[in-house]
Protein backbone atom coordinates (compact mmCIF):
# COMPACT_ATOMS: atom_id res chain seq x y z
CA UNK A 1 0.00 0.00 0.00
CA UNK A 2 0.91 3.66 -0.95
CA UNK A 3 2.34 5.45 2.28
CA UNK A 4 0.74 8.57 2.99
CA UNK A 5 2.50 11.83 4.54
CA UNK A 6 0.67 15.14 4.80
CA UNK A 7 1.40 18.50 4.26
CA UNK A 8 0.35 19.05 8.14
CA UNK A 9 3.26 16.95 9.44
CA UNK A 10 6.22 18.21 7.45
CA UNK A 11 8.59 19.39 9.57
CA UNK A 12 9.04 23.67 9.32
CA UNK A 13 11.62 25.75 10.01
CA UNK A 14 11.75 29.42 10.13
CA UNK A 15 14.18 31.60 9.22
CA UNK A 16 14.91 35.61 8.27
CA UNK A 17 12.37 35.78 5.86
CA UNK A 18 12.43 32.99 5.10
CA UNK A 19 10.01 29.57 5.81
CA UNK A 20 10.46 26.44 5.28
CA UNK A 21 8.27 22.79 5.19
CA UNK A 22 10.49 19.65 5.29
CA UNK A 23 9.35 16.01 3.55
CA UNK A 24 12.64 14.51 5.21
CA UNK A 25 14.99 14.62 8.28
CA UNK A 26 16.62 17.73 7.68
CA UNK A 27 19.02 20.54 9.33
CA UNK A 28 17.76 20.63 13.20
CA UNK A 29 14.48 17.96 12.19
CA UNK A 30 16.10 14.34 12.89
CA UNK A 31 13.42 11.42 11.88
CA UNK A 32 15.40 7.93 11.67
CA UNK A 33 12.57 6.32 10.62
CA UNK A 34 12.84 9.29 7.89
CA UNK A 35 16.29 10.03 5.94
CA UNK A 36 15.13 9.74 2.15
CA UNK A 37 12.99 7.75 0.14
CA UNK A 38 15.80 5.87 -3.04
CA UNK A 39 18.00 8.21 -3.69
CA UNK A 40 15.98 11.07 -2.68
CA UNK A 41 16.91 12.62 0.71
CA UNK A 42 15.21 16.26 0.92
CA UNK A 43 11.90 18.00 -0.58
CA UNK A 44 11.89 21.34 0.17
CA UNK A 45 8.92 23.96 0.26
CA UNK A 46 10.50 27.10 0.51
CA UNK A 47 8.79 30.56 0.76
CA UNK A 48 10.82 33.55 1.08
CA UNK A 49 9.80 36.91 1.43
CA UNK A 50 9.96 40.00 -1.23
CA UNK A 51 13.99 41.13 -1.30
CA UNK A 52 14.67 38.22 0.80
CA UNK A 53 16.88 34.61 0.91
CA UNK A 54 19.99 32.33 0.86
CA UNK A 55 22.95 33.70 0.93
CA UNK A 56 26.31 31.88 -0.65
CA UNK A 57 26.18 28.23 0.80
CA UNK A 58 28.16 25.23 0.02
CA UNK A 59 26.81 21.57 -1.35
CA UNK A 60 28.25 18.59 -2.59
CA UNK A 61 27.58 15.48 -3.38
CA UNK A 62 24.13 15.93 -4.34
CA UNK A 63 21.72 16.64 -7.04
CA UNK A 64 19.77 19.38 -6.53
CA UNK A 65 16.51 20.35 -8.95
CA UNK A 66 14.07 23.37 -8.26
CA UNK A 67 10.98 23.84 -9.53
CA UNK A 68 9.60 27.31 -8.97
CA UNK A 69 5.73 27.76 -7.89
CA UNK A 70 5.16 31.50 -7.58
CA UNK A 71 7.42 34.45 -8.19
CA UNK A 72 10.87 34.38 -9.77
CA UNK A 73 13.77 32.83 -8.20
CA UNK A 74 17.25 34.70 -8.49
CA UNK A 75 20.17 32.18 -8.76
CA UNK A 76 23.68 32.70 -8.94
CA UNK A 77 26.39 29.67 -8.47
CA UNK A 78 30.16 28.65 -8.46
CA UNK A 79 29.73 27.41 -12.19
CA UNK A 80 29.65 30.89 -13.35
CA UNK A 81 25.33 30.75 -14.15
CA UNK A 82 23.25 33.35 -12.83
CA UNK A 83 19.63 34.55 -13.51
CA UNK A 84 15.74 34.48 -13.04
CA UNK A 85 14.05 31.14 -12.78
CA UNK A 86 10.14 31.34 -12.89
CA UNK A 87 7.32 28.99 -13.19
CA UNK A 88 7.66 26.37 -16.10
CA UNK A 89 11.07 26.18 -16.11
CA UNK A 90 13.22 23.22 -13.87
CA UNK A 91 16.70 23.74 -12.62
CA UNK A 92 19.45 21.03 -11.60
CA UNK A 93 22.37 22.27 -10.14
CA UNK A 94 24.91 18.55 -9.98
CA UNK A 95 27.20 19.55 -7.20
CA UNK A 96 29.71 17.22 -7.46
CA UNK A 97 33.14 18.08 -5.66
CA UNK A 98 31.32 21.23 -4.28
CA UNK A 99 29.74 24.44 -5.45
CA UNK A 100 28.72 27.06 -3.55
CA UNK A 101 24.63 28.58 -4.77
CA UNK A 102 22.53 31.32 -3.46
CA UNK A 103 18.91 31.70 -3.86
CA UNK A 104 17.30 35.48 -3.44
CA UNK A 105 13.65 36.54 -4.08
CA UNK A 106 14.19 38.43 -7.72
CA UNK A 107 10.98 40.98 -6.16
CA UNK A 108 10.88 43.62 -3.45
CA UNK A 109 6.88 43.46 -3.80
CA UNK A 110 6.04 39.78 -4.46
CA UNK A 111 6.99 36.21 -1.99
CA UNK A 112 8.51 34.21 -3.50
CA UNK A 113 7.58 29.79 -3.30
CA UNK A 114 9.47 27.24 -4.96
CA UNK A 115 10.01 23.30 -3.91
CA UNK A 116 13.74 22.13 -4.02
CA UNK A 117 15.13 18.49 -3.98
CA UNK A 118 18.08 16.99 -3.40
CA UNK A 119 19.38 13.49 -4.16
CA UNK A 120 22.19 11.24 -3.67
CA UNK A 121 24.35 11.90 -6.52
CA UNK A 122 26.83 9.67 -8.82
CA UNK A 123 28.23 12.79 -10.33
CA UNK A 124 31.70 13.03 -8.78
CA UNK A 125 33.77 15.75 -10.96
CA UNK A 126 33.26 19.52 -11.07
CA UNK A 127 29.80 20.90 -10.57
CA UNK A 128 27.61 21.12 -13.66
CA UNK A 129 24.27 23.24 -14.45
CA UNK A 130 21.21 22.75 -16.02
CA UNK A 131 17.47 24.19 -17.11
CA UNK A 132 14.92 23.16 -18.86
CA UNK A 133 11.94 24.93 -19.68
CA UNK A 134 8.71 22.29 -19.24
CA UNK A 135 5.94 22.18 -21.65
CA UNK A 136 3.17 20.71 -19.84
CA UNK A 137 0.49 19.38 -21.66
CA UNK A 138 -2.60 18.49 -19.00
CA UNK A 139 -2.96 14.87 -19.20
CA UNK A 140 0.86 14.01 -19.24
CA UNK A 141 3.81 12.85 -17.74
CA UNK A 142 5.74 15.57 -18.55
CA UNK A 143 9.84 15.12 -18.35
CA UNK A 144 12.16 17.73 -16.69
CA UNK A 145 16.09 18.00 -16.10
CA UNK A 146 18.34 14.84 -16.10
CA UNK A 147 20.14 13.85 -12.85
CA UNK A 148 23.38 12.12 -12.24
CA UNK A 149 21.56 9.25 -10.03
CA UNK A 150 18.73 6.27 -10.78
CA UNK A 151 16.04 8.57 -10.96
CA UNK A 152 13.35 10.69 -13.57
CA UNK A 153 11.10 13.73 -12.22
CA UNK A 154 8.30 14.25 -14.06
CA UNK A 155 5.47 17.47 -14.33
CA UNK A 156 1.52 16.49 -14.77
CA UNK A 157 -0.77 19.12 -15.20
CA UNK A 158 -4.72 17.55 -14.48
CA UNK A 159 -7.90 19.07 -15.04
CA UNK A 160 -11.09 18.56 -12.62
CA UNK A 161 -11.95 14.56 -13.22
CA UNK A 162 -8.83 13.68 -15.53
CA UNK A 163 -6.46 10.80 -14.59
CA UNK A 164 -3.22 9.75 -15.76
CA UNK A 165 -1.87 6.48 -15.33
CA UNK A 166 1.98 6.10 -14.14
CA UNK A 167 4.03 3.48 -15.35
CA UNK A 168 5.15 1.20 -12.89
CA UNK A 169 8.51 1.73 -11.10
CA UNK A 170 11.11 0.35 -8.45
CA UNK A 171 10.00 3.07 -6.44
CA UNK A 172 7.55 6.29 -6.96
CA UNK A 173 6.58 9.58 -5.00
CA UNK A 174 3.72 11.69 -5.80
CA UNK A 175 4.50 15.47 -4.69
CA UNK A 176 1.11 17.69 -4.84
CA UNK A 177 1.77 21.25 -5.46
CA UNK A 178 -1.81 22.74 -5.69
CA UNK A 179 -4.95 21.36 -6.30
CA UNK A 180 -7.00 18.01 -5.18
CA UNK A 181 -5.86 14.31 -6.48
CA UNK A 182 -6.97 10.92 -5.81
CA UNK A 183 -4.82 7.64 -5.49
CA UNK A 184 -7.12 4.87 -4.70
CA UNK A 185 -9.13 5.42 -1.83
CA UNK A 186 -6.16 8.25 -0.74
CA UNK A 187 -7.23 11.45 -1.57
CA UNK A 188 -3.76 13.81 -1.57
CA UNK A 189 -3.77 17.72 -1.25
CA UNK A 190 -0.98 20.44 -1.62
CA UNK A 191 1.80 19.39 0.08
CA UNK A 192 0.60 15.83 0.35
CA UNK A 193 2.87 13.14 -0.76
CA UNK A 194 2.60 9.69 -1.40
CA UNK A 195 5.28 6.98 -1.36
CA UNK A 196 4.99 3.95 -3.59
CA UNK A 197 7.61 0.65 -3.19
CA UNK A 198 6.96 -2.26 -6.27
CA UNK A 199 3.57 -1.71 -6.55
CA UNK A 200 3.55 -1.48 -10.09
CA UNK A 201 1.41 1.39 -12.73
CA UNK A 202 -0.94 3.18 -10.74
CA UNK A 203 -3.75 6.31 -11.28
CA UNK A 204 -3.96 9.25 -10.45
CA UNK A 205 -7.60 11.03 -10.81
CA UNK A 206 -7.96 15.08 -10.26
CA UNK A 207 -11.30 16.17 -8.12
CA UNK A 208 -10.30 19.91 -9.06
CA UNK A 209 -7.68 20.35 -11.35
CA UNK A 210 -4.46 19.89 -9.98
CA UNK A 211 -0.54 19.79 -9.81
CA UNK A 212 2.25 17.30 -8.87
CA UNK A 213 5.99 16.32 -9.20
CA UNK A 214 6.15 12.88 -9.87
CA UNK A 215 9.88 11.32 -9.38
CA UNK A 216 10.48 7.77 -10.48
CA UNK A 217 13.06 5.99 -8.76
CA UNK A 218 14.94 2.94 -9.57
CA UNK A 219 16.49 2.32 -6.31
Amino acid sequence: MPEIRRADDRFRTDGDGVTTWHSFSYGQHYDPDNVGFGPLIAINTERIDAGRGYELHHHADVEIVTWVLEGALQHQDGTGHRGIIEPGTAQRLSAGTGVQHSEQNASDDVPLVFVQMMLRSDHDAEPEYAQVDVDLRPGELTPTVDVHTGAELFVVRLTAGQSVAVPAARRSLVHVTDGSLSLGDATLTAGDEARLTDEGEYDLRASSAATALIWQLQR
